[in-house]
This record gives structure tokens, C-alpha cells and sequence, in this order.
């Protein structure tokens, strides 16, 4: 049975779901892979370069600012699963002048991310808004500095179904990043100085992922399901609306990538970095269906 590593970088559904889908109904197995999932969210570039990733975003901007041969294989969703949470007060992104915003670091995909956003909202993310910098994935803490008044919003991840927290809270939700800025953030990329993109072990993977992503469209009981495991706090309905809102409609069908969203994405991202966009869609993302 072939072997691989394979290394999510971003806790939460947006990463996870499809992999963790394969893993729990052994579509690995099945496919003759062993695929052993890592927590890559705080290992250096070299480290993470040894096996295939889930984060697109991350290796998107590692190939912009230091060149190395990240290809992304497959595509999950195009529309990343951040939400700016905030407490009473403020309704929309606008509202974020003068306030402080717990968010990752700006090197960071979901970093960057989040400046082109509010750049769009017209704030100046270094001028406008007081930005506490904190490692990806502490949402639990944004909750408990949210509860105490030691912030006023935050940028948080598919830990939660943010809605339902909102409600909870009587907090609001001013924006999903999805609506606001699209990239293909999250599938399946090697880096091919070490990883044959073609290599039967990679291959195995695609294809265990692609019928996870059609359990997604097609099993929705056995979806919701997995996503309790990542959404604990929350209801059955409420994952089951999370699921409605933000996944059944988002996630490919098939993980082929949008090359026009991933085009203009490129173009802002190496804006956004200070970089020359060096690498185009057509080049980063394969478009051509795996063997099947």
C-alpha cells in the first residue's frame, strides 16, 4: 500500500472536512493509500514541503514570495470559511474603524485574506483598525475576549457556525469572507521538487477526496454528521444550516478550480504581498481531471 503524509494548516472545517470524510468512510483504504494526517500549522516551509497539503492558500503564497514549486492538484471551495465576528454595536465592516480586531498574522493566508477584505471595505488594515495579531485557530480565546470586552470583533474560522454563536451572544456577524473576496484556498497541493503530482500514492488521494466531495453534495445526513465532530458547541440544526449556507452550495463537485476567480485572486494576493504575480492560474492550479 502506497504512503503519504498529508498536512492540514488551518484547523476547522474549511481545511478538514473532505479529508477527515475520506479518513472516517475508508475511501484511503479503498483506494490503496495510506494517508497519515498532520497538524502542519505551525511547521516551517521546509518541514511542510515533504508531503502534500490541504492549504492552498499558504502554498500560493509561498510560491509567490519564495518561488517554491507548489502545485495545487485539487479544489475544494472557492470561497474561504473566515467570518468577522463582533459584539453589539457594530453591523458592518465600515464599523471596524477605530476597533479592535483579533486576527492572523498578515504573512499568513488568512491574513492576507482578511486585508484585501477590508481594503475593499475601504479601512487601511495598518491605519484604521487596532489589528491584535494571534495564531491561527485560537477562536476559543476570541470568544472569551469578545465575552469581556478586551476586543470588539474577530476573525474567526470553521471551528464554529458562527451564526449560531452570533446568537448565542447577540453578537453579529458583519461579513463572511466568502462573499467578499473568492480563491481557491483549500483541496490538495505537493511541492514537485519532492512529490510526483502523478505519483500513485497523490493520485489515490485525489481520488478518495473527489468522492468525498460528493458525499458532501449527496449525503447530507452523513456530512452534518462529520462536521459535528468539528463543531461541537453547536446543534444538529445548526450544523445542518451551517451546512446548507456554507457548504452544500460552495464546495466543487468534482475539485476542478475556476480559473478566472483564481486569476484575479493571484493578481490581489501578490498586490496585496508587495510581490510580482510570477506565477499564473493556469500554472499554479491543474485543470485537467485526475486518471481515473
Amino acid at each position: 500500500m502506497d504512503t503519504i503524509d498529508l498536512a492540514y494548516v488551518g484547523r476547522g472545517l474549511h481545511e478538514e472536512l473532505a479529508a477527515h470524510i475520506a479518513d472516517q468512510e475508508d475511501f484511503y483504504a479503498d483506494e490503496g493509500v495510506h494517508v497519515a494526517l498532520r497538524d502542519g500549522c505551525v511547521w516551517d516551509e521546509k518541514r511542510l514541503r515533504r508531503g502534500a497539503t490541504i492549504g492552498l492558500g499558504r502554498a500560493l503564497l509561498s510560491r509567490l514570495t519564495d518561488g517554491t514549486p507548489w502545485v495545487g492538484l485539487n479544489v475544494n471551495t472557492h470561497r474561504p470559511l473566515f467570518w468577522f465576528l463582533a459584539r453589539p454595536g457594530l453591523t458592518s465592516l465600515a464599523d471596524l474603524a477605530g476597533r479592535r480586531l483579533a486576527v492572523h498574522a498578515p504573512h499568513t493566508a488568512p491574513g492576507c485574506f482578511t486585508r484585501i477584505v477590508l481594503r475593499g471595505a475601504g479601512l487601511d488594515p495598518d491605519r484604521d483598525i487596532k489589528t491584535i495579531v494571534r495564531a491561527p485557530g485560537d477562536y476559543g480565546m476570541d470568544l472569551r475576549r469578545l465575552r469581556a470586552g478586551e476586543i470588539d470583533a474577530a476573525l474567526v474560522g470553521s471551528t464554529m457556525a458562527p451564526e449560531a454563536v452570533a446568537a448565542e451572544y447577540d453578537w453579529n456577524v458583519l461579513a463572511w469572507m466568502g462573499d467578499h473576496f473568492q480563491i481557491p484556498t483549500v483541496g490538495l497541493a505537493v511541492d514537485t521538487t519532492h512529490t510526483d503530482p502523478d505519483g500513485p500514492a497523490v493520485q489515490a488521494v485525489l481520488r478518495a477526496h473527489r468522492r468525498a466531495l460528493k458525499v458532501i453534495h449527496e449525503d447530507p445526513e452523513t456530512t452534518v454528521r462529520h462536521m459535528r465532530t468539528f463543531l461541537g458547541g453547536q446543534t444538529p440544526d445548526e450544523a445542518r444550516a451551517h451546512y446548507d449556507t456554507h457548504i452544500a452550495p460552495h464546495f466543487t463537485t468534482d475539485g476542478q478550480v475556476d480559473l478566472a476567480i483564481a486569476e484575479a485572486a493571484i493578481s490581489a494576493v501578490a498586490a496585496e504581498l508587495g510581490v510580482p504575480a510570477s506565477v499564473t492560474a493556469a500554472e499554479f492550479y491543474r485543470t485537467t481531471p485526475t486518471a481515473p
